[in-house]
């Protein structure tokens, strides 16, 4: 139950807040969310399903109604509270500017920092090795592309900077990008980076954990969230059951499973790593030299030499079926999963062969771990061996999940798992093999949702087409489980503040001439418009009418991928701020997370509803699964979908509260088809406007 001392303290807090704001007028919504987290969280709905599903639209302040809500509680209970995003523009909101307002306004004493996976942070060791090595190679360090002069001043100036503190070691925060083939050689890695090594112990990454155990309040993304679930959790972040977790843009939550639970190998590429394997082990043993690891690194080699052979098969088997499998396409997706009863039998030894290969391999690391820690081997000696075993690791921890799911025999009850293979793009011809769960819910029940201590998912589009369902399927939780589920609306008067313009069109998007057009009416929608968003739903339609517009009316228009997404987005401020008209094309990504309040966006044009087509071989697969079910994958995935979209698209209009402004959508299947009346309503309340 929520105590009366934690009510009591909340409601301080939040008159604190209101006092040091000027014209601050409580929202009944924010209130509302405020009380209901603090509630679920403390488990008087149900003590042991303590998770609650909101969805709050723009204006109702959700991060300080969760904040609210959750730490006060977390506070006493002696819990942390764990702040996952989908976005580093919100995780730098939340850490820059709402976090450190509450601290400061709320009369509330907590701690909070941003957490960021290990290979953000930069190896202090590896970097000055980096440094040195252009002049007296260092033992064990050799860069995977050699470096350019520009490279290594860069390298220095970050060594330079690092310790004299004015940079705190993570990507992120280094002023200039550090290309990537540099970046791999420097950055941390859980395998050779070792706190009890004298050389790591104050390095970034260890720096920043002492961080995290400090504070009350992590930031973190939903990828360092399911990498740790992954890990079995408790192993990056803290314990599930000692966090209430706040998942922010939750939206984005079981697309991000899916890829963490997803795996990939290259064939050729696999085979060329594995032949240099039993050389790593050898290296080791030597090195180590000790009787302990010599069984180990020969149980290695015979392993690793009969993964090999089924690799070689499973190459052959490919190449022979080369025009059945690519013929017309460079991806080729097994129909409801089922795979040749040869690959499952290859699939099956090269599961057994991957995790004894990996046991052996572990235990030669784990020997020169504690070869070093006993200091019989030098650290600087075993610092090579280290990285490149534990890139063996990880190599060998992918091809065993990999080739697990390929034997893995799918339930009746559930989805089959989607498997495809295709031919890479690249200066290397390869074929790569892939597997991936088509749902997650299960995943997310059995990792998060039974584990952690409570739950709060929010995001301003959850429901599709007025439910919850679509997301509740996605996200594994049910209406019966205790989970609560509330719909908060926005405060804005969209009746008086917005209008929804859907114009006589005469073609359908699926018409040759819907291009044509689009760039026929454009012109008109954007002439006395001084700042407009134009919404695509694909980029080779956007750039044929931009290319158009701007040849036959001469028009200025900021295109999404001719300029960096901050550069477009500030030349617009720039120019708006001026009085001169300003113009942005832009496709899905512009149509989420983009913040251009009052006088920075008054007209909005949707060119097109955004449906998606099933082009992923995952999504196929899906869809493949609801035929097989007797369902309607039209209705059943992409409706929903596309409702979700459309309601993140019209929402870049009305920021606050006094932003005014007009919506036109150019398609008219919002008015012609059976789901358009159920997309139409799902939008907030604008004045409706439609042209017959």
């Amino acid at each position: 139950m929520l105590s009366d001392k934690i009510k009591t303290t909340i409601r301080k807090s939040y008159k604190a807040i209101g006092d040091s704001l000027e014209n601050f007028t409580p929202r009944k919504q924010q209130t509302l969310l405020i009380a209901e987290i603090a509630k679920t969280l403390a488990g008087e709905y149900a003590k042991d399903r303590k998770i609650i599903t909101i969805e709050a639209g723009t204006g109702t302040g959700k991060s300080l109604a969760y904040s609210l809500g959750a730490i006060p509680l977390a506070l006493a209970r002696n819990k942390k509270v764990c702040i996952s995003t989908a976005t580093v523009a919100l995780q730098e909101q939340l850490v820059d500017k709402d976090l450190p307002f509450l601290a400061k306004h709320g009369s509330l004493d907590f701690k909070f920092t941003l957490v960021k996976g290990r290979q953000r942070y930069v190896c202090s060791q590896k970097l000055a090795m980096a440094c040195q090595s252009q002049d007296e190679p260092q033992a064990g360090f050799t860069f995977a592309e050699k470096p350019k002069k520009e490279d290594l001043d860069e390298l220095k100036a970050m060594f330079k900077a690092l310790n004299d503190g004015s940079w705190h070691g993570d990507i992120d925060s280094w002023t200039t990008p550090v290309p990537h083939y540099i970046w791999q050689q420097i950055q941390s890695d859980k395998h050779s980076c070792l706190r009890h090594l004298d050389e790591h112990k104050n390095c970034p990454f260890h720096t920043a954990r002492e961080a995290m155990l400090l504070a009350d309040v992590l930031v973190i993304n939903h990828s360092l969230l399911l990498a740790d679930l992954d890990l079995g959790g408790g192993k990056i972040l803290p314990e599930p059951d000692d966090c209430f977790y706040i998942i922010d843009e939750a939206h984005h939550l079981p697309k991000v499973t899916r890829d963490h639970s997803s795996a990939s190998i290259a064939v050729k590429g696999s085979i060329d790593w594995l032949n240099k394997i039993a050389t790593c082990g050898d290296n080791i043993a030597n090195l180590v030299d000790k009787r302990s690891a010599i069984e180990p690194s020969i149980k290695l080699a015979d392993y690793v030499t009969d993964i090999l052979a089924d690799m070689t098969k499973v190459n052959e088997f490919l190449l022979t079926n080369a025009q059945v499998y690519f013929a017309n396409e460079h991806a080729y997706r097994f129909e409801h999963g089922v795979i040749p009863k040869t690959i499952k039998n290859w699939a099956e030894d090269l599961t057994q062969s991957s995790q004894k290969a990996l046991s052996q391999l572990n235990k030669l690391y784990n020997g020169l771990m504690e070869s070093v820690k006993d200091g019989d081997t030098k650290p600087y000696l075993a610092e090579a061996l280290l990285a490149e075993s534990g890139f063996f690791i990880q190599r060998l921890e992918n091809f065993n999940d990999l080739w697990y799911m390929y034997q893995k025999t799918d339930s009746e009850k559930s989805a089959p798992l989607a498997r495809w293979v295709e031919q890479s793009k690249g200066k290397k011809t390869d074929m790569v093999i892939s597997a991936s769960p088509i749902e997650v819910g299960f995943t997310l029940e059995d990792k998060l949702w039974t584990q952690c201590e409570g739950a709060v998912l929010c995001s301003a589009t959850l429901r599709a087409l007025n439910s919850f369902d679509h997301f509740k399927r996605q996200a594994g939780l049910t209406s019966n489980d205790g989970s609560q589920y509330l719909h908060v609306d926005s405060p804005f008067n969209y009746q008086d503040n917005a209008t929804l313009h859907v114009p006589v069109m005469k073609f359908e998007p699926s018409a040759d001439k819907f291009t044509d057009e689009i760039c026929e009416k454009l012109p008109t929608l954007l002439e006395n418009e001084s700042a407009s968003l134009v919404l695509f739903s694909s980029y080779w339609q956007m750039e044929q009418v931009a290319k158009t517009l701007r040849k036959t009316h001469k028009l200025s228009i900021s295109v999404q991928g001719e300029h960096a997404r901050q550069f477009i987005i500030e030349l617009h401020k720039t120019r708006v701020e001026k009085g001169l008209k300003s113009i942005i094309f832009g496709t899905q990504s512009f149509s989420e997370g983009l913040d251009l309040p009052g006088k920075l966006l008054t007209n909005l044009i949707i060119t097109k509803l955004p449906f998606a087509v099933p082009t992923s071989p995952v999504e196929e697969a899906h869809a493949e699964f609801i035929t097989a079910k007797g369902g309607n994958p039209f209705m059943a995935l992409s409706v929903p979908e596309t409702s979700k979209k459309l309601i993140q698209s019209c929402g870049r209009l009305l920021r606050n509260e006094k932003d005014v402004g007009k919506i036109t959508l150019l398609d008219r299947r919002i008015v012609t088809k059976r789901y358009g009346k159920d997309l139409l309503d799902s939008l907030p309340p604008f004045k409706r406007q439609i042209d017959y």
